[in-house]
């Protein structure tokens, strides 16, 4: 399998979130990147309370404190380190997380 570069860390906003549309691998609304420092976690885009894409408008993702990524429909809060809700009407469940590895600045799935 060969290996996919899903985007450079300097992508995303230092405690943002980056849409990743074009990577429908895993779910047709695409996947999602968060970031904190020199860490990033990507998820695919979809709530785990309806199933419903985590923002409203293409690749403009809400993110609270640098901590959370919020979802455009219910407010629910997820970790950036776990993808755990917590807070919010889906709290105990999770975003389904994608497996990466940030390589030379740039990460890959």
């Amino acid at each position: 399998m060969s290996t996919i570069i899903l985007c450079q860390l300097d992508d995303i906003a230092d405690g943002g979130a980056l849409g990743l549309p074009q990577h429908t691998q895993r779910s047709p609304q695409g996947l999602v990147a968060v970031r904190r420092g020199d860490q990033a976690w990507v998820y695919v885009n979809r709530c785990p309370h309806f199933s419903v894409p985590l923002n409203y408008h293409p690749e403009v993702f809400c993110t609270y404190r640098g901590q959370v990524l919020m979802c455009a429909h219910h407010s629910a809060m997820f970790s950036f380190e776990s993808g755990m809700c917590v807070d919010g009407p889906c709290k105990g469940a999770a975003l389904e997380q994608v497996p990466v590895q940030l390589i030379d600045g740039k990460l890959q799935m």
